[in-house]
């Protein structure tokens, strides 16, 4: 195997792209909502810092994955979505929902979470366990 930097594939720079703890996890509250506020963002994040959210929306942003549009007024809005670029990640992030709701086990197998949704992957879970 020759030596390579994986940073300097195509997978690396993908992962450099959408890795990380969060970074999916907005991306899959934004496919849900479309358009959504920094407010309704961390309300659906609930584990995510302040700092932590604002810096992956930033990366995200300077990443072109998500669109930032400012409304000039008084509040000042702000909405997130996700772009073009953004929107063609989501067959990968759909592939990696499947290939979850295939190999991990359906928590209303355990009479938790009936009809748990996916938002990239439009799978409900009905089945109970026996």
């Amino acid at each position: 195997m020759s030596n390579y930097n994986m940073q300097d594939t195509p997978f690396g720079y993908t992962l450099s792209v959408i890795g990380g703890k969060w970074k999916m996890v907005i991306m899959f509250v934004l496919v849900e909502k479309t358009v959504a506020r920094y407010g309704e963002l961390k309300r659906e994040i609930p584990d995510i810092t302040h700092k932590m959210l604002s810096a992956q929306l930033k990366e995200l942003e300077k990443d072109g994955i998500v669109i930032r549009k400012e409304y000039q007024q008084i509040p000042p809005k702000v909405e997130y979505s996700l772009s073009p670029k953004g929107e063609s990640l989501i067959p990968i992030l759909e592939e990696m929902c499947k290939w979850g709701s295939i190999y991990k086990p359906p928590a209303c197998l355990n009479g938790e979470n009936e009809g748990v949704d996916c938002p990239f992957h439009k799978n409900y879970c009905f089945e109970k366990k026996n």
